[in-house]
């Protein structure tokens, strides 16, 4: 439960230093996590809100590229400077050496060998590298490792 009260306790620091750009963006984190454990009927722990905060990032960034293929700088900007705020909750990111090793170890631990144990690896890996690593990077790698791309 560490992330969630660190979100609560510093949508409280934004609201006594005024930050209200902050505080609206942690506010949004918290509803779609409320939201998600109402849907679910679950209290959500650090992974699956990691997993709700990757989600808002990637949505954050499909809009920027929507809004700077059509010109629309000044909606571009409020979405990175979103993407900034929902990113400081994020662990830091693996590089890509971290992102073999990682790979290698599930691949040791469950035996894979050919692209038909590609689903099995990453139901291994996504747990392990959530927040971490962009799961689309992570597949990428893992074909590759597999043979398969």
């Amino acid at each position: 439960m560490a992330l969630k009260q660190q979100l609560t306790d510093d949508m409280k620091a934004a609201m006594k230093a005024g930050d209200k750009s902050r505080l609206g963006v942690i506010r949004l984190v918290n509803a779609a996590i409320k939201q998600k454990e109402v849907d679910e009927r679950i209290v959500l722990d650090d992974a699956q809100v990691l997993a709700v905060l990757e989600k808002m990032l990637k949505q954050r960034r499909d809009s920027v590229s929507q809004f700077d293929a059509a010109g629309r700088r000044d909606l571009a900007d409020i979405e990175r400077a979103e993407m900034a705020v929902i990113e400081s909750y994020l662990p830091a990111k693996l590089d890509e050496a971290a992102i073999r090793a990682a790979i290698d170890a599930a691949v040791a631990e469950t035996g894979a060998s050919g692209p038909a144990d590609m689903g099995k690896l990453m139901g291994v890996l996504k747990p392990r590298l959530a927040g971490q690593a962009d799961m689309g990077q992570v597949s990428a790698l893992v074909k590759q490792t597999l043979g398969g791309g």
